[in-house]
């Protein structure tokens, strides 16, 4: 299960992945879940993005409401 935190991180990956606030501890936590991962850009740097299977977990938690 997801901690509001880590809810919350998924959530500005998929809206602003150039965030750079990302709590490290969260983006971790998704990042051992598969839920983002780290893309490699031209530039060198690396950006988090969602994975299918992070959408997948957006798309039901929407459902919820």
């Amino acid at each position: 299960m997801l901690s509001p935190h880590e809810v919350a991180t998924l959530l500005l990956v998929k809206d602003a992945p150039d965030h750079a606030e990302l709590d490290r501890a969260d983006l971790d936590a998704l990042l051992e879940r598969e839920l983002v991962q780290l893309e490699r850009l031209d530039s060198g740097h690396r950006r988090p993005c969602i994975t299918a299977r992070g959408g997948a977990v957006l798309n039901a938690i929407s459902r919820i409401r």
